[in-house]
């Protein structure tokens, strides 16, 4: 397993991390065995970061992550992630609500505290303008999440603070040139780059505006999310999130889809193009670790695998897009 420096944090992580959403599936259900089995499976091939959210499953993500890393034991350190979303009505002072969901959230985790952080809504010019979404003096104000989320690390319950890249990029680059946050996760891959660049004129679904360029500049850490675009580029079928969710809902993948399906024609079979996926990704001097939703033994298997290959060159990751722009 290959291991990054996570931006300023003086933290080591692993090329992949495992992450505990609900495209996969298995941390957001009631099978503790499979669970431990697979993340046993990840700890043993080197995966130091693991991903979740009080969102995932009302509770039931970190629920099952927590029970199956207390039946983990592990030499090296092992890194937990959680994150906190609110939706706003009228509160003018946010950080209760930090506060409150750090402590429910450590309670399932079965953790004293957290490695990181994160804050899970979309940042946006005015509130709700995406579904849950919040402004930047939402999150930067002296009552708004920011402080929370100061008041939770003062009691040594958190460690760093991240963003998740989703919303506007003129709020989201306001967010990020505060200086105020280590790590930043966001949309990566091989059909929608415009998040580390941006790619007016190329058929990029949603465009990003490249707000990644500012992260990279403040030092952040760089993790990447929807690697596999919700598996369009690994053949899957849309998973019960996929058909409910409202923030990468169905039409887009399905757009996602149909470009996936001709870009395996022209690899030859959909594993090679899942290969080149995870590659792609990894390749990317700028990206800290891929978050995979890892389902099975043999899904940690064969990421690791891949995200050990040698890396691609420029000229490499040049001609890749060049064929995805293309379909």
């Amino acid at each position: 397993m290959q291991y990054r420096p996570l931006g300023t944090t003086g933290l080591s992580v692993s090329a992949i991390a495992f992450g505990t959403g609900p495209v996969s599936g298995l941390m957001t259900s009631m099978s503790n065995n499979a669970q431990q089995s697979v993340i046993a499976k990840a700890v043993e091939l080197g995966v130091n970061w693991f991903d979740t959210a009080a969102t995932y499953a009302n509770g039931l993500s970190e629920s099952g992550l927590g029970a199956a890393l207390a039946s983990v034991r592990n030499r090296d350190p092992l890194y937990v992630a959680t994150k906190v979303r609110v939706q706003l009505k009228g509160e003018t002072d946010l950080r209760p609500l930090v506060v409150a969901s750090v402590a429910q959230s450590l309670e399932r985790l079965q953790m004293s505290r957290v490695t990181l952080l994160q804050i899970h809504n979309s940042i946006t010019r005015n509130r709700n303008d995406q579904p849950t979404s919040i402004t930047p003096e939402d999150v930067l104000g002296p009552q708004g999440l920011l402080a929370g989320m100061e008041d939770v690390r003062e009691a040594g319950l958190v460690e760093h603070f991240g963003l998740t890249g989703i919303g506007d990029t003129d709020a989201l680059n306001t967010v990020i040139s505060s200086g105020r946050f280590a790590t930043i996760q966001a949309p990566v891959h091989l059909l929608n780059l415009s998040a580390l660049r941006s790619q007016p004129g190329v058929e990029c679904d949603p465009e990003y505006g490249g707000f990644l360029q500012t992260a990279s500049k403040q030092g952040m850490g760089i993790f990447a999310i929807r690697i596999f675009a919700a598996g369009a580029l690994i053949g899957a079928t849309p998973s019960r999130h996929t058909l409910q969710t409202p923030f990468f809902p169905l039409a887009l993948y399905l757009r996602d889809q149909a470009r996936a399906n001709e870009l395996a024609k022209r690899f030859g079979s959909i594993d090679v193009l899942r290969e080149i996926a995870l590659r792609y990704v990894v390749s990317h001097p700028q990206i800290t670790s891929a978050i995979i939703g890892l389902g099975e033994t043999s899904h940690v298997e064969d990421a690791a695998r891949i995200a050990d290959m040698e890396l691609l060159t420029d000229t490499e990751l040049t001609m890749l897009e060049e064929m995805v722009h293309s379909v």
